[in-house]
């Protein structure tokens, strides 16, 4: 009786997930249960892409994970050499940028003196967009200079400036130069000071 007794508490004992791991070192099975076994990664058939944080000059590197067409994971790139898989909070927060259902998406006009934001296709926009530019253009171009002393020629307008942002990398910011100096627009403006 009193051998039954002490097999049916070393039973009991062994199976014990501490037990088993100590007595077998963790090394196999024993470290593991059945339900660890049929858990998987969230991240299990998806497509990783490696990807740039658009938010400061900093140019951390970003794992996007794709599922069917759809993001569904930002994180660090640990291969990245300038934020080792680390992201600021606003690299962090990429990802409920990409889903929030409050994300504009569409192209938002409201015309002079109304009060209500209305859609307006993509085209239409840019078409608009370049229209306003040309009449601001026209309108208060510069052709020649003269401070009463001297006198020689503008060819600028100060009625129009940009301002580019941080996310920009040397191509972008080169071409947006470009484009301003051959439209004749003086006040071009970084964020990043890079």
């Amino acid at each position: 009786m009193a051998r039954r007794t002490l097999d049916h508490i070393a039973d009991a004992v062994t199976r014990w997930p501490v037990v088993r791991q100590l007595s077998q070192l963790g090394m196999d099975g024993a470290a593991v249960s059945d339900r660890t076994h049929r858990q998987h990664s969230r991240l299990r058939d998806v497509t990783t892409v490696p990807s740039v944080c658009p938010y400061c000059a900093v140019g951390c590197g970003m794992l996007v994970h794709v599922q069917d067409g759809r993001v569904v994971d930002i994180e660090g790139n640990p291969e990245s050499p300038i934020n080792e898989g680390t992201l600021c909070p606003k690299g962090a927060s990429t990802f409920q940028y990409t889903i929030n259902p409050n994300r504009l998406t569409k192209v938002l006009h409201r015309r002079p003196y109304a009060t209500e934001w209305e859609e307006m296709a993509l085209d239409e926009a840019m078409e608009r967009v370049a229209q306003l530019f040309k009449e601001t253009l026209d309108r208060t171009w510069v052709e020649t200079h003269s401070d009463g002393e001297t006198e020689g020629p503008a060819r600028h307008t100060t009625a129009i400036g940009f301002l580019g942002g941080a996310a920009l990398d040397n191509e972008e910011n080169y071409l947006i130069k470009k484009f301003c100096v051959g439209t004749g627009i003086v006040f071009v403006e970084n964020q990043a000071r890079i």
